[in-house]
């Protein structure tokens, strides 16, 4: 494995055709670019393993309360407010003068 240190503007190489640039920096935070040919799939660590929990769950009897403890990290990172996270949703009021 190899470890580099790199700061905001700089970038790597991969190969010939794959460069990876640091965006920003925010305290513990990295915002990275990727310039990759459309044929190099570029995914997050968490949605493999979340695939693979899938794939292992339905080859398997699992109940579903299981595959959602599996998913629960990535659903926490999205509700962490990072980039495509899951906006807050108020529960609908009820109307006035209506009581359940």
């Amino acid at each position: 494995m190899l470890i580099l240190q790199r700061k905001a503007g700089e970038s790597l190489v991969i190969g010939d055709d794959i460069t990876i640039r640091v965006v920003s920096v925010d305290g513990t935070r990295v915002r990275l670019a990727i310039a990759a040919p459309e044929d190099v799939s570029i995914l997050r660590s968490e949605l493999i393993t979340a695939t693979a929990a899938n794939r292992d769950s339905a080859m398997e009897e699992s109940a579903p309360a299981e595959l959602l403890d599996l998913l629960g990290g990535v659903l926490d990172h999205k509700r962490e407010g990072g980039p495509g996270a899951l906006p807050e949703i108020d529960p609908p009021e009820a109307p006035e003068g209506k009581e359940d």
